[in-house]
C-alpha cells in the first residue's frame, strides 16, 4: 500500500510531468519506456535540454556495432564536461566544518580556480590521458581541483579521504598516477588525520604531489594556494568517448575495480537521474553525505553543476559536535535535496535526533542509498518530513554511474520500495534459469538497455569487467542485487545476491529479518549473514548493536529471535544465532559490508579492507564469532 502521494500541483509541476508533455506522452511508464526503447531521441535531447556546450557536434548519439556491453555516446562529438561552468556569482559550493567555519564559492571563484589547476597542469607536463589522483577531504578546494584535472585532458582518480597508506598505494600503482593532489589533513570529531604522511608511504615515487596546507606545516611538496594563482584559460579539446575519470570500488579478492568513466557517460547519467527522480531545478541545492572517493561525491559535483544549482556538502563526521548536526547543516544552508545512506539514517532515528520545527522546511526530497532502506527508517523519515517530503529511494552503483531504479514524485511511493527505473534503464528481475520472475518472487536485478553512464570496462582489465556483469546470461547485465517486483510494479531490494541467504532452498534476503531486528526498540541496528548449515544448507547469524543504554542479555537475545521467527515465519525467520557487537564494519558512506562479517564469522581473508570507517569493528566481529 502506497504511503506518500504528491499532490496534483506538484506532479503536475515536476520536471518528468512537463518533459513528458513536451514529447507527447500519456504516462510515467511511457516515459521511462520511450528512455530505453528509443535511447538516441531521448539522450540526444536531454543533452540539450540541460544546454551541454559542445566544442565541435556529435555525429549520432549511439553506436553499437561493437555489442551491447561496448556502446559508444555521441560519436564523433567534441566536448569537455569540466568546461560548462557559468562565469557566475551564483553560488556553486556550500561548505561547513566540524567547527562552524563556513565559505560559500560562486561559480566564477570555482571557475578560476579550475582555470588555474587546468593551466598548471599543462605547464608541468600533464599530457591528455595521464591520471591524476585527488586525495583531499569534503572541502571546497576539492571541486575546482577535480574539474580542473578534467578540464586539462586528465583522468582523475578520486580516493576515499580516510585510506591509509596501503590502500593509497594500491590505486596510484595501479593507476599509474603522474600527479596527486592531496590535503595535509582531515579533521574528524575534532581530530585532525594527519592524511600527507600516509600519502608520503603510499607514493610509488615520481608522482608531482600538490599540497591543499591547512596545518601550517612546511613541505617540499607545490602548494595548492600557488597552483590557484596560475593565470591561464586552458581546456583540452576532448572525443566525447575519452576517459575522464577511474573510481575503485572493493572487491571481494582485496584487488579493487577501477571503473572507468568517459566524459559522456558518468556526468549525463548523474544530471539525469538528478533532474526526472529527485526532481531538481535551477538554483536548487543538493547534499549528499559522502566522500569524494565514492561515487556519490563525484555525482553530485556533476549533477548539481550540470543543472546549474548548487551543492552543499560539510567536513567531518554527521553526528559531531551533536547529533542535530545534519539538520543544522540544512537550515543554514537551504538545502532542497538532502541524500543519506540507509545506515545514516537509522543511526540518526536510534539517538532520537528529530529535527526541530522549521529545520526542514527548504527541503523539497529526501534520497536514500547504499543499501536497502527499511521500513522502521523509511517511515521515520517520512515522520519527521511531516508526510509532505517525498523519499526517493535510490539504487545502481559505481558502474552504472548513478541509479538502475530510484522514484519519481508524479506517482505514490511505498515505504522501502522504488517505484519506477532510472532513465534509460530497462530494469528486470530473474530468476536463476534466467527468466522474469513472477510479482512477488525474489531474483537477480537485471539491466536489458544500454545507457550512457555505463562503465567502459575496468581498468586495464576489461575481461573483468566481462566476466562481472556480462557472463551469467548472453546480454544482459546482471547487476548482483537481490530484489522482486511486486504486483503494482513496484521493485524492492533485499541486499546484494551474494549476500541473500538461501534457507532449505528458499532465498531470503538479509534486509527482510534486518527490518524486523530494527524495530525492536532496543535495537540501533543490525546485519545478518548466511552462514553454511548441515541441514538447511545455509543459516542465518545475525549481529546487533543496541542503542545507548541498553545492555545485551540472554532474554534479549531469544527475544529477538522469537521475533524474527514470528514476522518471516520458521522457514525464514528461524535464525541461527544472534551476536551483540558495538559496531558494524561500514565505510564511510555508512554503508554495512556484510561480505566481511561473513568473511570474517567463517575465519576467512575479507579481501580488500580499505574502504571501513572504523577497522576495529572487524575485531568485535572477530570477538563475537568467538564468543
Amino acid at each position: 500500500m502506497s504511503l506518500w502521494r504528491p499532490t496534483p500541483e506538484r506532479a503536475a509541476n515536476s520536471n518528468v510531468a512537463r518533459y513528458i508533455e513536451a514529447a507527447g506522452l500519456s504516462t510515467l511508464d511511457d516515459f521511462i519506456r520511450y528512455t530505453y526503447e528509443r535511447p538516441e531521441e531521448f539522450w540526444g535531447s536531454f543533452e540539450k535540454l540541460i544546454g551541454l556546450r559542445w566544442i565541435r557536434p556529435y555525429e549520432r548519439v549511439l553506436d553499437l556495432s561493437k555489442g551491447v556491453q561496448w556502446p559508444r555516446w555521441f560519436v564523433g562529438g567534441l566536448i569537455n564536461i569540466a568546461d560548462q561552468l557559468e562565469d557566475s556569482p551564483e553560488p556553486l559550493v556550500k561548505w561547513e566544518g566540524e567547527g562552524g567555519e563556513s565559505a560559500v564559492w560562486s561559480y566564477a571563484d570555482v571557475l578560476y580556480r579550475a582555470k588555474a589547476v587546468a593551466s598548471w597542469l599543462k605547464r608541468n607536463g600533464l599530457e591528455k590521458g595521464d591520471r591524476v589522483a585527488v586525495y583531499m577531504p569534503m572541502v571546497p578546494e576539492v571541486v575546482p581541483v577535480f574539474l580542473g584535472v578534467i578540464r586539462a585532458g586528465g583522468v582523475v582518480v578520486p580516493l576515499f579521504s580516510g585510506f591509509g597508506r596501503e590502500a593509497v598505494r594500491v590505486r596510484l600503482e595501479d593507476s599509474e598516477a603522474k600527479f596527486v593532489f592531496a590535503s595535509d589533513i582531515s579533521y574528524r570529531r575534532g581530530r585532525a588525520v594527519d592524511m600527507l604522511s600516509e600519502l608520503r608511504a603510499g607514493l610509488r615515487g615520481g608522482e608531482v604531489v600538490v599540497v591543499h596546507n591547512r596545518g601550517g606545516r612546511g613541505s617540499d611538496y607545490v602548494e595548492l594556494s600557488e597552483v590557484f594563482k596560475t593565470g591561464g584559460d586552458y581546456v583540452e579539446r576532448a572525443e566525447s568517448e575519452d576517459p575522464l575519470m577511474i573510481i575503485y570500488t572493493s572487491g571481494t579478492t582485496g584487488k579493487p575495480k577501477g571503473t572507468v568513466h568517459a566524459h559522456d557517460g558518468f556526468p549525463i547519467k548523474a544530471a539525469a537521474d538528478i533532474y526526472f527522480q529527485f526532481d531538481m531545478r535551477r538554483g536548487q541545492t543538493l547534499t549528499w553525505v559522502t566522500d569524494m572517493g565514492w561515487m556519490m561525491g563525484p555525482w553530485m559535483v556533476f549533477g548539481a553543476y550540470l543543472l546549474r544549482g548548487s551543492m552543499a556538502f560539510f567536513e567531518g563526521a554527521p553526528d559531531y559536535p551533536d547529533k542535530y548536526r545534519v539538520w543544522r547543516f540544512v537550515e543554514e544552508h537551504r538545502v532542497n535535496i538532502l541524500g543519506m545512506a540507509a545506515t545514516l539514517s537509522r543511526y540518526l532515528r536510534s539517538l532520537g535526533a528529530e529535527p526541530e520545527r522549521g529545520q526542514l522546511d527548504s527541503i523539497t526530497a529526501f534520497g536514500n542509498t547504499g543499501e536497502p532502506i527499511d521500513v522502521e527508517t523509511w517511515l521515520w523519515l517520512y515522520k519527521i518530513g511531516g508526510g509532505d517530503i517525498p523519499i526517493i529511494n535510490y539504487s545502481g552503483g559505481t558502474e552504472i554511474s548513478g541509479g538502475i531504479l530510484g522514484c519519481y514524485v508524479t506517482k505514490p511511493i511505498k515505504p522501502s520500495s522504488f517505484n519506477g527505473a532510472s532513465p534509460g534503464i530497462r530494469a528486470a528481475v530473474y530468476t536463476e534459469d534466467g527468466r522474469p520472475a513472477p510479482p512477488g518472487v525474489e531474483g537477480e536485478l537485471v539491466v536489458l538497455s544500454v545507457w550512457p553512464g555505463m562503465t567502459r570496462g575496468f581498468w586495464r582489465d576489461p575481461q573483468r569487467y566481462l566476466e562481472t556483469y556480462w557472463s551469467k546470461w548472453p546480454g544482459v547485465w546482471a547487476h548482483g542485487d537481490a530484489a522482486y517486483m511486486d504486483e503494482d510494479g513496484y521493485f524492492y531490494i533485499v541486499g546484494r545476491a551474494d549476500d541473500t541467504i538461501k534457507v532449505a532452498g528458499k532465498r531470503v534476503g538479509p534486509a527482510e529479518i534486518e527490518s524486523v531486528l530494527n524495530a525492536h526498540p532496543a535495537v540501533a541496528e543490525s546485519a545478518c549473514i548466511g552462514v553454511p548449515h548441515e541441514l538447511k544448507g545455509e543459516a542465518p547469524v545475525c549481529f546487533v548493536v543496541l542503542k545507548p543504554g541498553v545492555e545485551p542479555s540472554e532474554g534479549l537475545r531469544r527475544e529477538l529471535m522469537r521475533r524474527a521467527e514470528e514476522a518471516l515465519g520458521k522457514a525464514f525467520g528461524a535464525v541461527e544465532d544472534i551476536k551483540f557487537v558495538k559496531a558494524l564494519p561500514k565505510t564511510r558512506n555508512a554503508k554495512i559490508m556484510r561480505r566481511v562479517i561473513r568473511a570474517v564469522y567463517l575465519g576467512k581473508n575479507p579481501g580488500d579492507l580499505s574502504a571501513l570507517e572504523d577497522p576495529s569493528a572487524v575485531e568485535e566481529i572477530k570477538r563475537a564469532a568467538r564468543g
